[in-house]
């Protein structure tokens, strides 16, 4: 019995020990455990060995250190997420940045699509996929036809990734994505970091749907309005989506421009390219779309897509159907006439596909896990 009892002091002695020197390190505090991922890290400023008095009952209240990011297991290996953004915003404000489609252009509207594209791979009911892993850095992720132009965006925040190698590319891609939203005018949308990366391409996603070519991300056009509609149902339904998010997630089409040398389609959607309004609705609703036949006095080759009158902005079939299915449609109407709504909505819809996957370390169970 001697012995269980020093067995069991010399125990607890370790782990309060380990607990300390995580509580003494300077980049972590306290924070509560967000569900899904691994715990909200609020950077620096700790508390140090004081808080440790607080001692089990802390932990038991549901509040824990943080661990480090990105797989790695030392207490010292905290990222700072603050200068992290800092160097995103610089990418984002670099003026040599061109696009062909529309003047004025930013890496914002890329940055929102590369998190996105990365995310969307979530499946529901494997639980496969999603934000965790940045798989689309291999093939064959890297050339499905949805992912297009995206390594451009991998390559623009390396050099971020270098300043910072403990942070994953997963949590980058998402941070970014989440920073380009609030430099464009957009909601706030929670952070939470803890994703790490897959080592290979074995790790992509599988999809033998028939849209396998793009992967598990959505394509533009089914050949008709009802295929289309059951095509974007069908993919978001996967994810976890219902009908009004996945007309709040449609809004991102507000951003940005389609490019014939990625896509095969041409045109910004909107006039504020970079600004996350509710333009996207606006334009949908009270402006006229036709087929579009010419470009710049050239007949059109490029795939099925709308037009407006004056032929600088364009829609996609599955942006069409979102006026043409009677469900869509009054979300379409709503965020229309209520940019108040959209904003809070496309925040919370875009914070939930963002975590889409993402495991993190909370996938363990017992307050006493924190400790391993």
């Amino acid at each position: 019995l001697k012995t269980l009892y020093r067995s069991a002091a010399v125990w607890s002695v370790a782990m309060w020990s380990r607990f300390a020197r995580c509580t003494a390190t300077p980049a972590f505090r306290f924070v509560k455990v967000a569900a899904g991922c691994a715990p909200t890290v609020q950077a620096p400023g700790s508390r140090g060995i004081a808080l440790a008095s607080a001692g089990v009952a802390t932990v038991v209240a549901g509040w824990v250190v943080a661990r480090p990011l990105g797989g790695v297991s030392s207490c010292e290996a905290a990222v700072d997420w603050n200068a992290v953004r800092k160097e995103i915003v610089k990418v984002l404000d670099n003026d040599k940045y061109v696009d062909s489609s529309y003047d004025g252009a930013t890496p914002g509207p890329l940055f929102l699509r590369l998190g996105w594209h990365s995310s969307g791979t979530f499946c529901k009911h494997t639980n496969t996929g999603g934000s965790d892993g940045a798989t689309m850095r291999f093939e064959p992720e890297m050339s499905w036809g949805a992912n297009a132009g995206l390594k451009l965006a991998q390559d623009m925040l390396e050099p971020v990734k270098k300043q910072f190698p403990s942070m994953s590319y997963s949590d980058l891609w998402i941070f970014a994505a989440i920073v380009a939203i609030e430099e464009m005018g957009g909601p706030k949308i929670k952070f939470t970091p803890g994703r790490t990366d897959k080592p290979s391409g074995k790790e992509c996603p599988v999809w033998e749907g028939s849209t396998h070519k793009d992967g598990r991300l959505p394509g533009a056009d089914m050949g008709s309005p009802d295929k289309t509609a059951a095509h974007l149902r069908y993919i978001f339904n996967r994810m976890g989506f219902d009908d009004r998010e996945i007309v709040a997630l449609s809004g991102a089409h507000g951003l940005g421009a389609c490019h014939t040398d990625r896509s095969g389609f041409w045109g910004p959607w909107t006039r504020a390219q970079t600004t996350v309004s509710n333009e996207y609705y606006r334009e949908l609703i009270e402006n006229t779309w036709t087929v579009k036949t010419t470009h710049k006095g050239k007949p059109w080759k490029g795939p099925l897509q709308f037009e407006d009158p004056t032929g600088d902005l364009m829609m996609l079939p599955s942006d069409i159907v979102l006026i043409q299915d009677k469900e869509f449609r009054k979300y379409v109407e709503l965020y229309a006439k209520d940019q108040d709504s959209f904003l809070k909505d496309f925040g919370a819809v875009v914070g939930k596909l963002f975590d889409g996957g993402c495991k993190g370390s909370t996938a363990k169970k017992g307050w006493f896990s924190w400790f391993s």
